[in-house]
């Protein structure tokens, strides 16, 4: 484009954007201001769609719920769902007008069965209002994350690029946590909220930080980066491994001690097959001695506290932790749930608003509500037991499998020392939260949905060259 009409461009947009700050301070309607700020979002987005996927990894670690800060009880997070919504609505228009896509991977199909069968069940909902919301707002993470993203990785988008900008402003997110939590010396109790209101509290923070920690750490062995990404690296992974430790998220850490693991058997080159016999052995055998295993973690009394090496050893205490209890208490819930409703669940979505006449008496603790608006049933198995019946968990265990066996499969096709860094960083990212989905489930926030869905967009992306021959 010459000179001249870029600058023409310039002023003009200048001048736009002059009277809408005049007209909006004059009568009073400061969202104007925004009216030029969303024209050049929606422009990058049609002409330089991969600038938009950049600049949703580099916001979203700093996006703001309005829920949370109950602003006339609108619950959006913005910019984040603001530039992904527009993102799915560009992505039905394509689809509309017969764009197709041009990648073939059998987690289509799984999306498809997945979407199908949460309308089927959103149809047959207590709630079926709360249910289409539910997957309207799935939908607007793994449409644009997944299904827009893939093509691009070919020529547009660098994955490490991507990370690098979300880990950036983690960063900040993190400095922040650590400045407000030093003011109240670090202690576990205020570990709870000081990442508010960036995060919503300490375990969707910690789930975060571990997802995106083997991949920092990764790029401390790249041979191609210059001595200033060495250093932000080499910085980023202290203050990374600060935040992870001060979160007192212990599902963080048991997840990224059980990704590395994950790491060792690949770079060991073990098939996942025998990783998953070996897994099925395990718990079937936790399965037959369960009322032992019970009765020894039952011997465990040391309870959460700010002492890390108690903290630690209160992972297993089923006794007396209110936090393990309340945990057990919703998995009851979600169970119960499930015998009432074993074919099409509860609704997508309906966990929080019908789990309270489940719980039982000897299952609540101090930190149970009686009114059962406590959240959801920390479990991304058995959420969608309880609300989408058997299948409904069933699509989620396929999906984890169906991932499992396409990192190491993509790993171990991966030849560049360079990309097999990047492809493992991401997998191993995404066995962290795999790891958690059996004690929480966050896949509901933009924090942790939009960084898993672009992981698992690349690997879907690498696999698909490798069929091709290109790699």
């Amino acid at each position: 484009m010459p000179e001249g009409a870029i600058q023409q461009k310039v002023i003009a947009w200048g001048l736009l954007y002059a009277l809408c700050l005049f007209v909006s301070f004059y009568f009073e309607f400061f969202f104007l201001t925004l009216i030029p700020l969303l024209g050049m979002v929606v422009i990058m987005t049609i002409f330089r769609m991969h600038w938009t996927f950049y600049l949703i990894a580099f916001v979203t670690p700093l996006s703001i719920d309005l829920s949370e800060l109950d602003i006339d009880g609108i619950g959006l997070i913005i910019p984040t769902e603001l530039l992904l919504m527009g993102l799915f609505l560009l992505s039905l228009w394509q689809f509309v007008w017969g764009r197709k896509l041009y990648f073939k991977h059998p987690l289509l199909w799984w999306i498809a069965i997945y979407f199908s069968w949460m309308l089927i069940t959103s149809m047959t909902s207590e709630d079926p209002l709360v249910s289409f919301k539910y997957v309207i707002a799935r939908a607007w993470f793994i449409v644009p994350c997944f299904l827009l993203l893939v093509p691009l990785f070919e020529k547009f988008v660098v994955p490490e690029k991507l990370y690098r900008l979300y880990f950036m402003t983690l960063l900040v997110a993190i400095v922040y946590t650590i400045i407000r939590h030093s003011m109240h010396g670090f202690d576990k109790d205020s570990a709870h909220w000081v990442m508010e209101p960036l995060f919503k509290d300490h375990t969707v923070y910690g789930a975060a930080l571990a997802l995106v920690f083997p991949f920092v750490v990764l790029q401390l062995f790249s041979r191609k980066h210059n001595p200033l990404l060495r250093f932000f690296y080499l910085f980023g992974s202290v203050v990374l491994t600060a935040g992870l430790i001060l979160s007192y998220t212990r599902a963080a850490w048991l997840s990224v001690i059980f990704a590395a693991g994950i790491g060792l058997l690949m770079i060991f080159k073990i098939p996942f097959k025998w990783v998953l016999l070996v897994g099925l052995i395990i718990g079937g055998t936790t399965t037959v001695y369960w009322d032992d295993i019970q009765i020894s973690l039952n011997r465990n009394k040391k309870e959460s506290s700010d002492k890390m090496d108690e903290h630690i050893k209160s992972i297993s205490n089923v006794s007396s932790d209110a936090s393990n209890l309340e945990r057990l208490n919703r998995w009851n819930c979600a169970i119960a749930m499930f015998n009432e409703r074993p074919v099409v669940g509860w609704g997508p979505g309906m966990y929080q608003f019908v789990y309270a006449p489940f719980q039982r008496a000897q299952d609540k603790t101090i930190i149970s509500t009686n009114r059962g608006d406590g959240g959801n049933a920390h479990s991304e198995f058995l959420g969608p037991l309880s609300e989408q019946g058997l299948l409904g968990m069933l699509i989620y265990i396929a999906f984890v499998l169906m991932v499992m066996f396409m990192g190491f499969r993509v790993y171990a096709s991966v030849q560049e020392y360079e990309e097999k860094l990047v492809v493992m960083g991401l997998f191993l990212g995404l066995v962290t939260y795999f790891a958690h989905g059996f004690l929480n489930n966050f896949l509901d926030s933009d924090k942790i949905a939009v960084p898993f869905w672009m992981a698992i967009s690349y690997l879907v992306h690498k696999e698909w060259v490798i069929k091709k021959g290109i790699a």
